[in-house]
């Protein structure tokens, strides 16, 4: 178990998708299919929805928020979203949109992509499954 900080409770499960790069949402995010479509972003092409985003932070337009709530309402949102330092464009997206979201894991070196981890938001806990 990796102790957290809680920004949005709740809790989820799923496959992690990692980032070493920060992501804008307002751009960078397709809200209709979950789609990364940043062509400067190392997840290029993936889809984040039903999963558990991990990355260091956001970036970018406050419209961002916006944008991970337009993905909530779609049904393309991420599971939950883990980041090294929340700042508030995500952190108000994730609030506003009820998903779960925690952040500064104690440790991070087994949150690898593929790996499926519970996010315990309640709790300021992710365990890997």
């Amino acid at each position: 178990m990796i102790k957290c900080r809680t920004i949005s409770k709740g809790e989820a499960k799923g496959e992690l998708i990692v980032s070493s790069e920060p992501l804008s949402f307002l751009g960078g995010v397709n809200p209709n299919t979950g789609e990364v479509i940043d062509p400067n972003h190392e997840l290029k092409g993936k889809f984040i929805n039903d999963k558990i985003l991990f990355i260091p932070g956001g970036k970018g337009s406050t419209v961002g928020s916006y944008v991970i709530f337009q993905m909530k309402k779609n049904n393309v949102a991420p599971a939950a979203i883990i980041c090294l330092n929340a700042e508030p464009i995500i952190a108000t997206g994730a609030i506003m949109s009820d998903i779960p979201m925690v952040d500064s894991p104690k440790t991070t070196e087994e949150l690898i992509s593929g790996v499926k981890v519970a996010v315990n938001a309640e709790k300021g806990e992710i365990t890997l499954l």
